[in-house]
């Protein structure tokens, strides 16, 4: 089969979006600065029209590179281009995430899922699915803070990453929220140690967008972002290819 069969045969599939649109008014991690825009030039003054765009590597959607937690680890440059479109495979736990914010991904989730569906294959991209993007752009929802200040917001459990990682030989983790980890796991070790790990073994994106509307297996997942030198994230286009029906 050639190239452009296969073109042609990807171009019949469903495509989906799911990187948020980045704005001043986003959610985003508290210790960075909003993202900001100027306008340079306009066709109406100079001739052609550019901008500048000012923000942190992990703003919106993002790309997080091993470098982004683990020191002396790759940067975004070190990733095989080859590892830019995977297999993607969706656990969708939106309805247990409604009953309970504070859920954590478990191993347990993740032998339903391959009961119904089949082993996770080595080289896979694997998501989480919990309904948080439609939470967006709401500030305050996407946080979820109780009285006290406390967000409440679910995440994977530290067993889950293991097993995939290890056991299922993935090669990156994906969610809709803003850390790998639960708020609760993060208060109660003062650190993303999921995060961490994913960041040892692999790669992650986070912040995605619409993975509830995909199906559990059989899509492929896009991740394009620019090359800069020694970026340790990047907001991406992260695309879903999805067979039709």
């Amino acid at each position: 089969m050639s190239l452009l069969h296969l073109l042609t045969e990807l171009k019949q599939a469903q495509w989906v979006n799911l990187s948020h649109r980045i704005d001043a008014d986003i959610p985003m991690f508290s210790a960075f600065e909003a993202p900001s825009v100027e306008t340079l030039f306009t066709v109406q003054e100079h001739g052609f029209y550019a901008r500048r765009f000012a923000f942190a590597t992990q703003t919106g959607t993002h790309i997080d590179a091993p470098g982004h937690f683990v020191a002396g680890s790759g940067m975004l440059e070190s990733l095989d281009l080859k590892d830019l479109l995977l297999p993607l495979y969706v656990i969708n736990r939106e309805a247990a995430v409604q009953a309970n914010a504070d859920y954590e991904l478990s191993v347990a989730d993740i032998d339903a899922f391959e009961q119904e569906h089949g082993r996770i294959p080595a080289g896979s991209f694997v998501a989480f699915a919990s309904g948080w993007s439609r939470r967006w752009p709401d500030k305050a929802a996407f946080a979820n803070a109780d009285e006290h200040g406390h967000a409440h917001v679910p995440g994977w459990s530290l067993d889950a990453l293991k097993f995939l990682f290890e056991q299922r030989q993935i090669k990156a983790v994906g969610h809709e929220t803003l850390d790998t980890d639960s708020a609760v796991a993060f208060r109660h070790n003062n650190a993303l140690i999921g995060e961490y790990y994913v960041l040892e073994h692999g790669f992650q994106v986070e912040v995605l967008n619409k993975l509830y509307e995909l199906p559990a297996t059989g899509a492929l997942i896009s991740i394009a972002f620019p090359d800069f030198k020694d970026a340790p994230g990047f907001p991406v286009r992260a695309i879903a290819i999805v067979p039709q029906p």
